[in-house]
């Protein structure tokens, strides 16, 4: 039977917190999914080649066109010519065969005269000179030479050889520096010719180069199968992938679909619906993620110390605000204006650190920066707009880290001041990482931006904070410090009506504070909640103890029932008190529940004297007990302070006494049974408040009256 209780109670608790927690966060997140499908969604066209385009069609994605690339490494690759390689050694052998001829003609006609001045005539034909000449050069040369050659040789003057010499070893060197090769052979003799032909050289000279120029010239310039194929090779590496980018125009409106462009819409897959199905997909898998996320932090806030629906319906409409803000300026944002730094992303996560704590706004600067990263990509399919996403995440980080005090409103704007630097520092980042050419007004205008978007987080934050407060019911920090000053109507109205009961809950508020911190509870909330706790006893002050100043106990003149009566009304008194004046419910709920279920001891046994048949439930306060650590620790506050204060004698351990009796009947009568306080969390409360209240009533020296001296 208690199983299926147990049952029962976890579906229950299981059906509550869907209820209150996932099922809004869900709904969050099919905003998101709505607000960002158009970033990831392309459209598809159903057209035919060689149509009229309807639309200018942008490129969804940036990919490479690979036929393309192909057809353009094909055109490098055969437009590299041929790789020979130059023998300068069958150059240098031909230009020695030059040489040597010459050298044989002048050795010839050296030979002659040296004989004819000997004074020995030595008469020799035309025939035996060409032999004579033969027998002076090598074969290589007798072989191909015509003996024409010689004799036109033989027949010009010295110095018109040699002239004739040299102009002609230049001109063969030069074809030889170009290269002959089999096919153009032909070409290089007839250029040398037609550079002899048109010299100033005698006709006789003339005709026997021209003849000699076909000995000499051959070829010396070989294919060079290596170093074409590596030339080959390194034209195709340098051709440049053929990309088509995302956000390029492949056609435009009016102009016709030819198969080339066709072709492009096929490979962005602007013709293949099926292909849209991936993005959404993927986007589907990170909303998931992110209300995944938000759904295990708000159930941690709610294990730890509860959720109310203020909190939830807060974190809704901030990322609501923060999250439509960015869709909105996506929408006038283009890639010349970057309008994503004036985005004042930070205001969410300031209004969370303000009113729930810093570990969600942490969390919530990564979901938000992922998101603004998929709305500002320019509505282009798989991919971020990187530099948003950490411009968005750097601005937020700053928001949290410079706003470190969160009782100040003062401090939002410190905070504005850091994130301006850390936006503007950002962006210089961006600038100086950027292949893109920015002008001076180009960064001044970028600055002016983060600028602009650090003091509209700030402005935003103190504007909106009011509203979470009062319209949503959040407790902050700085509210409570509000609700902690004594001008406050209610305060002032303890102080004037109830000066003993204010005085008192000063008391209970600096324990309260102290045993809080102790623990790492709301430390804050207890002092304030304190204050107010009484406030029910303004309705009747003269019937509490310490409100009775130079007067008569108003309870000796009426029966224990009717004191127990008036006294049990004072926490809902004060309830009905503080909803009048729409204090925060927190601190209604700690003046209902800080006396709990507890017995007025006092009053029943005192009616147990006279009336043997009085109820125990007549004499017990309604409830609740208290259901958070704040009013449980007011509670045991509540009761020490009352009880130390009436000792004639505060020692230490009447101190210690009176501490741990009032702890041990809280455990005992179960009144600390609905609040998350542990044992160990109560050790360190008893200790706490044993510890400040030492510190309160210590030892004085007694001064001697002017009677005793």
């Amino acid at each position: 039977m208690n199983s299926f209780k147990n049952i029962i109670e976890y579906i229950m608790k299981i059906r509550t917190k869907w209820l209150r927690i996932i099922l809004p966060i869900v709904v969050l997140g099919l905003y998101f999914f709505l607000l960002t499908f158009n970033n990831v969604y392309t459209e598809t066209y159903d057209i035919e080649p060689l149509t009229t385009a309807r639309e200018t069609i942008r490129s969804p994605i940036t990919i490479e066109n690979q036929e393309e690339t192909e057809r353009k490494k094909n055109e490098a690759v055969n437009a590299v010519e041929d790789r020979f390689d130059i023998s300068t050694t069958i150059a240098e052998e031909q230009v020695s065969y030059i040489e040597e001829i010459f050298n044989a003609i002048d050795k010839l006609e050296s030979e002659s005269l040296t004989e004819e001045g000997e004074g020995i005539p030595v008469p020799l034909t035309n025939q035996e000179k060409v032999n004579r000449l033969k027998e002076l050069l090598s074969n290589s040369i007798t072989e191909k030479v015509e003996d024409s050659i010689y004799l036109r040789l033989l027949d010009v003057s010295p110095e018109e050889r040699a002239k004739g010499e040299e102009l002609f070893i230049s001109y063969v060197q030069e074809v030889f520096q170009r290269g002959v090769r089999t096919e153009n052979i032909n070409t290089a003799i007839n250029d040398v010719k037609e550079n002899i032909r048109y010299s100033t050289l005698n006709d006789n000279l003339i005709d026997a180069l021209q003849e000699l120029t076909e000995f000499v010239i051959v070829e010396n310039s070989f294919y060079d199968l290596e170093k074409t194929s590596e030339a080959r090779n390194q034209a195709s590496s340098n051709v440049d992938p053929v990309m088509i980018n995302a956000g390029e125009v492949i056609v435009r409106e009016g102009e016709t679909i030819t198969n080339e462009t066709y072709e492009k819409l096929e490979l962005v897959g602007l013709l293949n619906k099926d292909r849209n199905v991936f993005p959404v997909i993927g986007l589907s898998i990170i909303i998931l993620l992110i209300v995944l996320i938000m759904i295990y932090e708000l159930n941690r806030i709610d294990n730890r110390k509860g959720l109310d629906k203020g909190t939830i319906a807060s974190v809704l409409l901030i990322s609501f605000i923060v999250i439509s803000l960015m869709k909105v300026i996506s929408l006038y944002t283009t890639q010349g204006n970057e309008l994503y730094f004036i985005v004042p992303v930070a205001t969410g996560v300031l209004l969370v650190k303000q009113l729930i704590n810093e570990r969600l706004a942490i969390v919530l600067t990564t979901l938000f920066a992922l998101l603004g990263g998929i709305i500002f990509n320019g509505q282009i399919p798989g991919t971020l707009n990187i530099e948003a996403l950490v411009y968005f995440i750097f601005s937020q980080f700053a928001a949290i880290v410079f706003l470190m005090n969160v009782k100040d409103r003062l401090s939002i704007v410190r905070s504005g001041i850091g994130m301006s630097i850390v936006n503007i520092i950002t962006i210089l980042l961006f600038v100086f990482l950027s292949f893109e050419k920015y002008t001076l007004g180009d960064v001044f205008v970028l600055s002016c931006f983060g600028l602009a978007s650090a003091f509209l987080s700030a402005v935003l934050t103190i504007g909106l904070l009011p509203f979470f407060e009062t319209g949503l019911g959040i407790l902050s920090d700085i509210k409570l410090l509000q609700l902690s000053s004594p001008n406050q109507p209610l305060l002032k109205k303890i102080l004037t009506e109830a000066p003993g009961t204010y005085h008192h809950s000063i008391m209970v508020a600096n324990l309260s504070e102290t045993a809080c911190d102790a623990i790492g509870a709301n430390g804050l909330l207890a002092r304030v909640a304190a204050y107010y706790h009484d406030i029910g006893k303004t309705v009747r002050p003269h019937y509490f103890i310490e409100n009775q100043l130079s007067i008569k106990n108003p309870h000796d003149v009426i029966s224990p029932e009717q004191s127990a009566e008036i006294i049990i009304r004072h926490p809902y008194d004060g309830a009905e008190l503080l909803k009048k004046h729409r204090m925060p419910k927190e601190i209604i709920d700690v003046a209902i529940q800080h006396h709990g279920t507890t017995l007025l001891k006092y009053f029943y046994f005192k009616e147990k004297e006279t009336n043997k048949t009085a109820r125990e439930e007549d004499f017990r306060y309604p409830g609740p007990k208290p259901q958070t650590k704040e009013a449980a620790i007011i509670s045991i506050c509540d009761s020490v302070e009352a009880a130390v204060r009436s000792l004639q004698e505060p020692t230490e351990d009447k101190i210690d006494e009176i501490v741990s009796s009032i702890v041990n009947d809280r455990l005992m009568d179960g009144q600390l049974d609905d609040c998350p306080l542990t044992i160990k969390e109560v050790k360190m409360v008893h200790q706490t408040i044993c510890e400040t209240l030492k510190g309160i009533f210590h030892s004085r020296i007694q001064y001697p009256s002017k009677e005793a001296k």
